[in-house]
């Protein structure tokens, strides 16, 4: 009887051992993963500014009158943001 206690005892303790190894390395690639995660978010970033970068200088680099148009509407909204930030800045 007490034989077969300790047995089932050092199961238990064996089969917590797996799964507190098991947890350990799925936390382990979680955090790998979240951290892929950002890369990627970072690298999407960084990749949507230069997508605005090369719009504007194909707007500026073309020469018909419409594009200028395009051109000239791209400024002002950037100068828009510029100014509701520096407001910002200034609250």
């Amino acid at each position: 009887m007490i034989e077969g206690i300790k047995d089932n005892f050092a199961r238990i303790i064996s089969l917590y051992e797996e799964e507190k190894q098991r947890a350990e390395s799925l936390a382990a690639s979680l955090s790998q993963k979240e951290e892929s995660l950002n890369a990627c978010k970072e690298q999407i970033a960084e990749l949507n500014k230069q997508i605005d970068s090369l719009k504007l200088s194909s707007v500026f680099t073309s020469s018909s009158e419409g594009d200028n148009s395009v051109a000239k509407e791209r400024i002002d909204k950037l100068i828009h943001e510029i100014d509701k930030c520096i407001s910002l800045l200034e609250d």
